[in-house]
């Protein structure tokens, strides 16, 4: 069996290394991949973004199934691209990644769904979203509608700030296109989730429960980043938040998505506030989190290709998810100066020692070989997941390996999992 993974970040290693514990033994590509799938997969020169060019290889190589990282090329259509060839793909459509491609949609369908969310307004103009943010008097968060890379978020505590990051986003295109249309929502106060769940189009099976933590420092302080830990399971995800998620969140926006006729095959991230009012939701992704995806798969003790095959022929009713008990902590490894810029080419040294750890393991995400040495490639160089008994044991595993590596300006936070304990 052949399988092309797509992208080149952590949550694609952590899904090769789950593809390469599979019985079936396959054989891994990964477009582009990074230093760690150089290990376990066969790297290709081809760009997540290249549709056109994974497809080629995908008809030209006999690959029996695609697997897609990343949000980009799930909102530019490459589950239709796939589909329409005949092949195998894992992940949905484009008109249902527009949940994650388009917030302003999505915040549409949460209030025509009546799907609990926080308060918002959608603006394309400053002097209107300046107006509004004035009225409300109130803390704000401003989001760019589109991809942004999980940095297009911006939590504003009064006005002025609010402002401020409606008019970097607006006029100064700070995010380019994705930010020209920007929706303004009122700060929701309590606890974040990540749920992921799994959807055939018919059948929902919600997986172990993750917490994110996207603030750049510890105390949850600093600029929203892609991620910069994560932990598994979440002590706040209780049977009775379970429950509401599924009848007042999954069941909903599956019903709406259906009434617009969009069918949803693939992974569904909801991100959520636990509010004291319950859950809310913040967002919607299209694809596996990261880095929770560095913490769920490695509990996952199925088969994981036998999942993605069950969510392509519609029969997740068939199959039952089995989990390693244990809980995990993912520590990211980041470059100085991230989410803002930084330097790329600086080698990193100690992946051998922390690949001995035998309570650990070390995920590539912004990586690239030279030679026998490894180079930092991106903002987030490396995510470090540890497991244990109880999840001060997984994080003490997590941060015990993560000493093992270095690299010029290494950053992270030191408080990872700290609501858990």
């Amino acid at each position: 069996m052949k399988v092309l993974i797509v992208g080149g970040g952590g949550r694609e290693h952590a899904i090769a290394d789950a593809i390469r514990r599979s019985s079936r033994k396959p054989e891994i590509f990964c477009a582009p991949g990074n230093a760690g799938t150089a290990c376990i997969a066969r790297n290709l020169p081809i760009l997540a973004d290249n549709i056109e060019g994974l497809l080629s290889f995908a008809k030209d190589n006999g690959i029996d199934l695609t697997v897609v990282g990343p949000e980009i090329p799930l909102c530019a259509g490459i589950v239709d691209r796939f589909q329409d060839a005949g092949l195998r793909i894992f992940g949905p459509c484009a008109a249902a990644a527009r949940l994650e491609g388009d917030k302003a949609w999505a915040k549409d369908l949460l209030v025509e769904a009546r799907i609990p969310t926080a308060r918002s307004k959608t603006f394309t103009r400053i002097h209107q979203a300046k107006d509004y943010i004035i009225a409300r008097n109130s803390a704000q968060v401003i989001k760019a509608s589109g991809l942004a890379a999980g940095k297009g978020v911006v939590v504003c505590e009064n006005a002025v700030d609010a402002i401020a990051a409606a008019k970097r986003m607006l006029l100064d295109k700070e995010f380019g296109d994705a930010g020209k249309c920007i929706v303004v929502e009122d700060k929701l106060i309590g606890e974040e989730l990540s749920i992921h769940a799994l959807i055939d189009g018919d059948t929902v099976y919600i997986l172990e429960s993750s917490q994110d933590h996207k603030r750049a420092h510890d105390g949850d302080t600093g600029p929203n980043t892609g991620g910069m830990g994560a932990y598994s399971p979440a002590p706040i995800a209780t049977e009775a938040v379970y429950k509401m998620v599924e009848s007042d969140v999954l069941v909903p926006i599956l019903d709406i998505l259906r009434r617009h006729e969009i069918p949803f095959k693939g992974v569904l991230y909801v991100g959520l506030m636990i509010t004291a009012g319950g859950p809310k939701v913040l967002e919607f992704n299209c694809r596996f989190g990261d880095p929770e995806t560095q913490v769920i798969l490695p509990r996952l003790k199925t088969d994981i290709l036998d999942v993605f095959d069950a969510v392509i022929d519609g029969k997740l009713c068939d199959i039952t998810l089995d989990w390693d008990p244990r809980p995990a902590v993912c520590v990211v490894l980041a470059s100085a100066g991230y989410p803002g810029k930084y330097e790329k080419g600086i080698p990193i040294t100690g992946l051998d020692a922390a690949a001995a750890c035998d309570d650990a393991v070390v995920y590539h995400a912004g990586t690239r070989s030279r030679g026998d040495t490894v180079l930092t490639e991106g903002g987030r160089v490396l995510g470090v997941t540890g497991l244990g008994t109880t999840i001060q044991e997984a994080c003490e595993a997590a941060y015990r390996c993560a000493g093992q590596i270095d690299f010029e300006g290494k950053s992270n936070r030191s408080d990872i999992a700290h609501r858990a304990l």
